[in-house]
């Protein structure tokens, strides 16, 4: 019987730490909320109004795990920090409503969305899509995951982010225009969630610009933090 091989090896899966366990969370999709709190939709000159959701999308491999620098991409001069709660689901669907929800949800974690601001600006202007700012090598630093049925669901909690010790952002949970089930369930009639996907649930207003050697230093309380150097 013919058996099927790869034409290489095929790279290693994706996966982030689990906090207090010695097992990994597989990641399959990254999915990351755009403007989700009203006062960075208005630092970003937008109407901060509840218009349906809006979804962008990083790699897999574009995760940074705990204690790895961040490498200062290529071809930018403009890198952001934007501080997330993640949500990592543990069962998939489609057209999940909001009641049932967060029955896929196996935990949470804190992330950065890096954002080479100047691409995706050019990109903007002439209404083409924003991977090239958004979905580039560890663009996605994030902390272990804390499984949901260690600390519940949160709803409230603040999330803050200092550089070189000076606080940047910060803003609450409980600020976000769409909440977590909401999300899932819009996400859910866009895509067929499946286990192991992550959401970046969107960030506060305060983001800015990192260069090499600066320290990232941010959290979420209840959840857990990151501490990111730039390299």
């Amino acid at each position: 019987m013919f058996e099927a091989r790869f034409v290489f090896d095929p790279l290693p899966q994706p996966a982030l730490p689990v906090a207090g366990l010695d097992t990994l969370f597989p990641v399959h999709r990254i999915y990351c909320v755009g403007r989700n709190y009203a006062d960075h939709a208005i630092e970003m000159g937008h109407d901060p109004s509840r218009e349906p959701p809006f979804f962008f999308q990083k790699n897999p491999d574009s995760l940074l795990t705990e204690g790895r620098d961040f490498p200062y991409p290529t071809a930018t001069n403009d890198v952001h920090f934007e501080m997330e709660l993640v949500v990592a689901l543990a069962k998939g669907g489609s057209d999940i409503s909001v009641e049932y929800a967060l029955d896929h949800v196996y935990g949470y974690a804190v992330g950065l969305d890096m954002t080479r601001r100047d691409l995706q600006g050019e990109a903007k202007k002439l209404g083409r899509p924003w991977e090239v700012g958004k979905a580039f090598e560890a663009s996605a630093p994030c902390s272990p995951i804390v499984p949901a049925a260690a600390i519940g669901h949160p709803v409230a909690g603040a999330i803050w982010l200092k550089v070189n010790g000076t606080e940047r952002q910060r803003g609450d949970l409980d600020q976000m225009i769409w909440k977590v089930p909401e999300t899932i369930s819009y996400l859910s009639t866009l895509f067929t969630l499946q286990p192991g996907d992550l959401i970046f649930t969107g960030t506060p207003s305060g983001v800015g610009a990192v260069q090499r050697g600066d320290e990232m230093h941010g959290g979420v309380d209840g959840i857990g933090e990151i501490q990111v150097r730039v390299v």
